[in-house]
């Protein structure tokens, strides 16, 4: 038995926030082991054209992504929420092993078991191009 990891479902404005940003947090520590606690043992995912089932295939996606997404920060925003399910949409910045840098923009749909474990995560996810000049996370 897994501990609680809150703040639990059902959320409210205050509490939905916090989600967001402790997941926020999470990702920019570019950690796939802190990252992936946060989900639950047998998690479903979709990224980009990727289907992820399960903690372990999530440190492993996440390992090769930050391995190709160098420099990466990320912001999250929170767009909606119900009970045990919130919309978020967000924006990265990141640069590949040539220097080229890239402003990635998408979606999530999230949902939560009873315990505050991320069960399920859908992402659709677009790449730009942009100059260093351009960036706007730091």
């Amino acid at each position: 038995m897994e501990n609680k990891r809150y703040p639990l479902p059902p959320f409210n404005i205050e509490t939905a926030q916090q989600k967001v940003q402790a997941a926020e947090d999470a990702w920019n520590t570019r950690d796939p082991e802190k990252v992936s606690l946060a989900y639950t043992i047998d998690t479903e995912w979709r990224n980009r054209t990727d289907f992820i089932n399960g903690r372990e295939e999530v440190k492993q996606f996440l390992t090769r992504k930050w391995e190709k997404e160098l420099d990466y920060k990320l912001k999250k925003e929170l767009w909606g929420f119900r009970e045990n399910r919130m919309a978020v949409r967000f924006e990265y910045e990141w640069h590949d092993h040539t220097g080229q840098w890239y402003r990635s923009y998408g979606n999530e749909l999230w949902e939560f078991d009873e315990n505050g474990y991320m069960q399920k995560r859908f992402a659709s996810i677009n790449d730009m191009p942009i100059a260093e000049a351009d960036r706007k996370l730091f």
